[in-house]
């Protein structure tokens, strides 16, 4: 399972996320996480349809199953990551 973490270095909620998706990461060895900073890969971007960041997207095979825009409590992660 992958997660791809869609941010910007400009973006305050962005900067607020960061910890909480490191803490998250930490916790689910099996998890890879991407960051991708939207302003150096704008078609990774584009190829997902990114319109407002932050935004986490699940990666189940190669296949988008989740998506959440905004700042996104931990606990809110974890249940998400517990249906997949």
């Amino acid at each position: 399972m992958e997660l791809l973490d869609f941010y910007a270095d400009w973006c305050g909620p962005c900067q607020m996320m960061k910890p909480v998706v490191e803490e998250f990461e930490k916790t689910h060895p099996d998890l890879k996480v991407t960051r991708v900073n939207i302003d150096d890969e704008e078609e990774l971007a584009e190829k997902y349809g990114v319109s407002g960041i932050p935004c986490l997207v699940f990666l189940k095979d190669g296949e988008e199953v989740a998506r959440e825009v905004g700042v996104v409590p931990a606990k809110k992660l974890e249940k998400i990551y517990e249906k997949i």
